[in-house]
């Protein structure tokens, strides 16, 4: 069965490579330093020194997987034919939110890709926002289940 799709932003794939060449460059030398540096401390058995090492190594090995993982199956979404029709990947959507007033904004970012980050306002497209802001327009009123309660948002704008 073939994996599913990881959708991107170009800059999501950017920052994913970035962080598996400074992984793969740095970090694992850096590990590797502590590693030996630990070992030459002697008895292994009650050396926690050593233990920390080995487990930030698993912890930095298990990291490169998952990226390799994602990079396998990524998708750039392609964002030179999309229109601002409706609320797609990589759309930036201004709602205004009926209750308060407030205006907020969202990127809408794919799932799986690490991409989403909500104190950056970056929101993945499977998140309780993001599949109600989904594939709708400007004026739209949408409800979202919060911690809260329902949520009732008017997208007010959506731009790239």
């Amino acid at each position: 069965m073939a994996a599913k799709p990881t959708m991107l932003t170009e800059e999501g794939l950017r920052k994913l490579e970035e962080e598996l060449e400074y992984l793969h460059n740095v970090k694992r030398k850096e590990i590797a330093e502590k590693i030996k540096v630990a070992r030459s401390y002697g008895d292994l058995s009650e050396n926690s020194e050593y233990d920390d090492a080995k487990n930030e190594q698993a912890i930095m090995e298990a990291r490169i997987t998952t990226i390799e993982a994602i990079l396998k199956t990524a998708v750039v979404i392609d964002e030179s034919n999309a229109n601002n029709e409706h609320v797609s990947l990589a759309s930036l959507v201004t709602v205004e939110v009926l209750k308060t007033g407030k205006q907020k904004q969202y990127r809408i970012v794919g799932s799986g890709s690490n991409e989403a980050n909500p104190k950056e306002g970056k929101i993945s497209d499977e998140s309780p926002i993001g599949k109600a802001l989904m594939e709708k327009s400007v004026g739209d009123v949408v409800e979202v289940e919060t911690p809260g309660g329902i949520t009732e948002m008017k997208i007010t704008e959506i731009t790239r």
